[in-house]
């Protein structure tokens, strides 16, 4: 097949150079930018006296049938073609003869791959925030729903104070908050439009890049026509947003691992969300929080590749950046996908909050609530944390908990203790104390319910902003 670019070659490519240089395979998913831009090209162009207003026209017809096949599943995309661009315009050019071969006046591949690039991971990362928006409701439909459940809460795995179901839920809302913060970010610096560039230093026509951006939507234009081919720094963010997004993910998903583990038993997932074992039939498998922890490592490793493959890459583009696909194109698959599914499973988990409380009822996590009462009392907190440890070992060696010491046993640890410290070491009690700005108390949370509702309403809003903003 000849190529688009064969008037320097005097030989064909070798067929293993073609499938190794190829990208059609992944990068068809851009045809809809590719068509998009081109037609905004096309009209850039007629504006500013370079083709007619007839070939425009003749041009984006053209481009508007190749888009219905392409929907219709009537193109066939061809490996020798190399990539999304030049099969849209080898059939653009047999479908309207050598008007065709006008379109790419004034542009290379290398401005236009950016632009698609940049067009796609804008309409991804409003899907992307549509499906973290909703996985933040469904952990704030979680917290309310058990809002009166208490939980013992942890610092190294061991159990330490007890908190409200409610407050461990709201922790993994306020970080995604930050993610959907840093997805902003990435919108930010997607938003901005390399076409105009050329291949790396502009164009000696008389283009308007303004008139372009603003067809297609875009806030801002690249200052650099050598930046504008080879920032690939937008794409990085959002794998950086992606990685670490999925590592909160896959925090939360061990957490529910543990927790629906017969060892804990303190939920239950629902049936629709688990799976079973091909030999022991009593299994109830947390498939979903498993795969989700494990996907984590691929996204991360999507981040890694593309800051090493753009490490060492003199400007401005290099074939190197054929790279920066497949990994993109993965990682927002992969993020979708674990978004989705974890919103479903949330909704579905039922909360045994009998068991936790059963289980703060016979340890020593109402220990910091021992200590704080002698310091109300005026003992220094160092000697009141020393009196509190030498309760709980006489505790551990006798077989009791802080509960179970009657008065006369609590004097021998302080002549401080009353009447009143039962009361002040009650679970409830403990809980019920923490009022401090974003403590764990009834009252804080739900403040920090209410908080989570008007950040979801912002965040809405911010999505039908971007929406409006996208081709």
């Amino acid at each position: 097949m000849t190529k688009l670019w064969g008037g320097r070659f005097a030989k064909n490519t070798d067929i293993m150079v073609e499938e190794f240089t190829s990208s059609i395979s992944f990068d068809n998913r851009l045809y809809k930018e590719d068509i998009a831009g081109s037609i905004a090209h096309a009209k850039m162009l007629a504006k500013c006296g370079i083709i007619s207003d007839e070939d425009t026209k003749i041009i984006i017809d053209g481009l508007n049938g190749i888009l219905a096949d392409i929907e219709a599943g009537n193109f066939t995309f061809e490996i020798a073609l190399e990539d999304i661009h030049m099969n849209i315009e080898k059939r653009l050019t047999e479908r309207i003869g050598p008007v065709g071969g006008k379109l790419h006046t004034a542009r290379s591949r290398n401005d236009q791959v950016a632009l698609d690039t940049h067009m796609y991971l804008k309409r991804e990362i409003v899907n992307i925030g549509q499906l973290l928006s909703d996985l933040l409701a469904a952990l704030l439909e979680t917290a309310e729903k058990n809002r009166d459940v208490i939980m013992p809460g942890y610092t190294h795995l061991q159990r330490a104070q007890p908190i409200l179901f409610a407050h461990h839920m709201l922790a993994y809302f306020f970080m995604l908050v930050r993610d959907f913060g840093r997805l902003k970010g990435v919108w930010e610096r997607s938003d901005i439009m390399p076409l105009g560039a050329g291949a790396l230093a502009g164009t000696t026509f008389p283009i308007d890049r303004h008139f372009v951006a603003n067809e297609l939507k875009f806030g801002a234009v690249y200052d650099n026509s050598l930046d504008a081919v080879s920032d690939r720094d937008y794409m990085l963010e959002f794998l950086s947003f992606s990685s670490i997004l999925m590592m909160h993910l896959s925090r939360l998903s061990e957490e529910i691992i543990l927790w629906s583990s017969a060892e804990f038993q303190f939920i239950e997932l629902d049936d629709a969300h688990c799976t079973g074992s091909s030999i022991m039939p009593q299994k109830k498998n947390p498939d979903v929080a498993e795969l989700v922890r494990g996907k984590t490592g691929r996204v991360f490793g999507h981040l890694m590749a593309l800051l090493t493959v753009a490490k060492g890459l003199p400007l401005a583009y290099n074939k190197d950046l054929q790279e920066d696909k497949e990994g993109l194109f993965d990682t927002i698959d992969t993020v979708k996908f674990s978004l989705s599914i974890y919103a479903s499973m949330l909704r579905g988990i039922k909360v045994n909050g009998t068991k936790m409380l059963n289980t703060l009822r016979q340890d020593f996590s109402n220990a910091t609530d021992m200590a704080d009462y002698l310091v109300k009392k005026g003992l220094p907190f160092r000697q009141a944390h020393e009196v509190v440890g030498k309760s709980v070992r006489y505790c551990i060696e006798t077989g009791k908990t802080l509960t179970d010491l009657s008065l006369d046993e609590f004097k021998e640890f302080s002549p401080l203790f009353a009447d009143d410290i039962l009361d002040a070491i009650t679970i409830e009690t403990c809980v019920a104390a923490r009022n401090s700005y974003g403590g764990t108390s009834p009252e804080q949370v739900e403040l920090a319910i209410g908080r989570g509702h008007s950040i979801l309403k912002e965040q809405y809003y911010q999505l039908d902003t971007y929406r409006k903003n996208i081709i």
